[in-house]
């Protein structure tokens, strides 16, 4: 509404119709039931297809047509993707279809409703909530309560820790070399793309971080959307761990709804590699993200296909012992499906990738010469050394905390050393943090 006034119209039409579509579902019987939630459904993934996908598939419908020597007569139209829009729809279809399997009652409520629609600590951005986790919150009285209010903050400034001083330092490196690929050496490419890996992690995650966090100051639990994805040991468990309310809403209402596991084998290997094709469309009206979700697709049936193949060699080779070589490989195998993610198109990503392994051997061969390999990164020496240990801090620190819990370890130290903590954050935000105008990624999502 900033951008273009307007647009409140949008979300106040999808509101309405939705807060109906509940009741009319909830209130029918038979086939009116499938009816509303059609017509519920069809009027958010419109709302989403024009806004989004629109000039997007007008664009392939004029390559079509010129391949054919015909003119596109439908005009491309001048519009604004409205901020957080994919995330809005997801979390009022999961409404409807909620009510419509019967396992959410029709709010009556059209203020709580509206309020679960556009709870503003994750309306952009998610984490995409479920109707049985947050609207019963919006009823209940929230007190102050002082454990709750410093854990909020305490995750917000984590969040905000990773964001300013990872991400956004990270990115000034990535976006260097991704915005003139050509121009590097293989080194540059791929320290760039695991910067990247890094990048989109703590800039998502962060914001997550902080969203749940400002929820929680307020009384409200929003789910969990990260749990240390980089430490999988398979694209199986990656997916478990990334974007979790995400991957759980594609599950829950795309795959069971496709057939799920209640299928033949090659139906499920099609239902797998069919939501993560329409999960890399969600993410953007690009080839480059229709590829990226089409790679992880690939990841997880491969692996489904090969997994007694693999199995029996790992325990042959002795390689099963070597637990930390399944995670290398999903990080590898995560990394190379995020050029797609993070190049301008599909050729610019393809040549990303060939120049990567083609270049290799330049690279041990200045090593072995002990000639620099950094001339082409276009950072500075103290800065590539910073963001590599903000990298490791960031692991070791996600690491000790699966094992030691170090929430209830600051919890449980004296005040002088708690507090200790907390200023060292806020120190390390201001002064390694990055202040320029970067958004969060996911928001153009």
């Amino acid at each position: 509404m900033v951008f273009v006034p307007i647009y409140i119209l949008i979300l106040g039409a999808t509101i309405v119709i939705d807060y109906f579509a509940g009741i009319f579902i909830e209130n029918a019987t038979g086939k009116r039931r499938k009816l509303f939630l059609i017509f519920s459904l069809v009027a958010n993934v419109g709302v989403l297809a024009i806004f989004k996908y629109y000039n997007f598939l007008n664009e392939n419908l004029s390559f079509l047509l010129n391949f054919f020597d015909q003119q596109n007569p439908i005009p491309y139209l001048s519009i604004l993707l409205p901020i957080g829009l994919s995330f809005h729809t997801f979390q009022a279809m999961s409404y409807t279809i909620e009510v419509y399997r019967g396992n959410q009652k029709a709010e009556r409520h059209f203020g709580i409703y509206s309020l679960y629609v556009m709870f503003y600590p994750q309306l952009v951005a998610g984490p995409i909530e479920r109707p049985q986790n947050l609207l019963h919150q919006f009823k209940e009285k929230h007190k102050f309560d002082y454990d709750r209010v410093t854990s909020g903050l305490r995750l917000m400034a984590w969040g905000l820790f990773k964001k300013a001083v990872i991400a956004d330092r990270l990115s000034m490196i990535v976006d260097n070399v991704y915005n003139d690929p050509h121009s590097h050496n293989s080194f540059s490419l791929v320290l760039a793309t695991i910067f990247f890996t890094f990048q989109i992690y703590c800039d998502f995650s962060g914001y997550s971080d902080m969203a749940i966090g400002a929820a929680r100051i307020m009384g409200f639990d929003l789910m969990k959307n990260f749990n240390t994805p980089y430490f999988s040991s398979s694209v199986s468990e990656f997916w478990k761990r990334w974007h979790i309310s995400l991957s759980t809403w594609f599950k829950d209402y795309l795959y069971i709804s496709l057939g799920g596991n209640r299928v033949a084998v090659s139906r499920v290997y099609l239902n797998l590699f069919i939501v993560f094709l329409i999960s890399g469309l969600w993410h953007g009206a690009n080839w480059t993200y229709i590829v990226w979700g089409a790679l992880h697709g690939f990841y997880l049936v491969f692996a489904l296909v090969t997994k007694n193949t693999r199995d029996n060699f790992s325990r042959a080779s002795g390689l099963s012992r070597m637990k930390f070589l399944p995670v290398l490989i999903t990080f590898f195998l995560v990394a190379i499906a995020w050029v797609f993610f993070r190049a301008e198109n599909v050729t610019t990503a393809l040549y990303i990738i060939k120049q990567m392994f083609v270049g290799m051997p330049e690279i041990f061969s200045k090593l072995l010469n002990h000639q620099s390999i950094f001339e082409y990164v276009g950072a500075t020496t103290i800065d590539l050394v910073l963001s590599v240990f903000l990298i490791v801090f960031l692991l070791m620190t996600e690491w000790l905390q699966n094992q030691f819990n170090i929430h209830k370890k600051v919890m449980k130290l004296p005040v002088v050393f708690r507090w200790s903590v907390y200023y060292s954050v806020i120190i390390a935000i201001i002064q390694l943090g990055v202040f320029e105008d970067r958004q969060f990624i996911y928001f153009q999502f």
